[in-house]
């Protein structure tokens, strides 16, 4: 069955309407037809995006929102994926992954996942689609 990994990007542009990949976020969530994989450290990138004390709430809302979707799994820090993501940081000095972006490909790569909801071209250059390419 179809998978897709959700970025920080796509949240970020989901809840932001400024945000110039808003329309497309939202419009591929209202499409969005299969179970959706994202981590606990992309999700703690879009808590520390929405620090400010009149965004927590918002940050706050989609989480408790993420957690009580079926649909929806959240990969909790585990050493095992974190020293996985480590070894593939320290292997690529030539490109400007983060360890987040590292962290996401591992977790994809173990659940078999090639498409990710994100305009990062990063994921391109490791192997995957990003599905919110303009």
């Amino acid at each position: 069955m179809r998978q897709v990994f959700a970025d920080t990007f796509y949240y970020l542009a989901l809840m932001n309407v400024d945000d110039a990949a808003h329309a497309k976020a939202m419009a591929v969530s209202k499409s969005l037809d299969c179970p959706m994989l994202t981590t606990a450290w992309v999700l703690t990138e879009v808590g520390d995006a929405f620090a400010a004390p009149p965004q927590r709430r918002v940050f706050l809302d989609l989480l408790e929102d993420l957690q009580s979707d079926p649909a929806c799994t959240i990969l909790p820090a585990s050493e095992g994926l974190f020293q996985s993501a480590v070894a593939l940081y320290r292997k690529r000095p030539d490109k400007e992954w983060s360890l987040t972006d590292c962290i996401s490909f591992e977790a994809m790569r173990r659940h078999g996942i090639s498409e990710a909801l994100t305009e990062d071209h990063h994921f391109e250059q490791a192997g995957f689609v990003a599905l919110l390419k303009p």
